[in-house]
């Protein structure tokens, strides 16, 4: 989901002006105002995506193709069944 990426790189952009505001760099803490408004904005846009998904599912419609393959499913186990105990 491009949208979940974007906010995720907005986050780490705005770390290292968070430690310099932290410090008491007034611009700095100017800058992760804009960042945190940033993040409002991508966090909604997540939120609505998410949202439309689980509705397009319940109508039945298939839901968009994952970015990543599924794992392998594992082999089947022997076709013969176990042989019975001899007493």
């Amino acid at each position: 989901m491009q949208s979940f990426e974007d906010l995720k790189r907005i986050v780490a952009e705005a770390e290292a002006n968070v430690a310099k505001a932290d410090r008491g760099n007034k611009a700095a803490g100017t800058r992760v105002r804009k960042a945190m408004q940033e993040v409002k904005k991508a966090a909604q846009t997540v939120r609505t995506e998410v949202l439309e998904m689980r509705t397009a599912t319940a109508e039945g419609v298939p839901p968009a193709a994952p970015e990543t393959p599924p794992a392998p499913e594992t082999p089947p186990g022997p076709t013969e069944p176990p042989a019975a105990p001899t007493f």
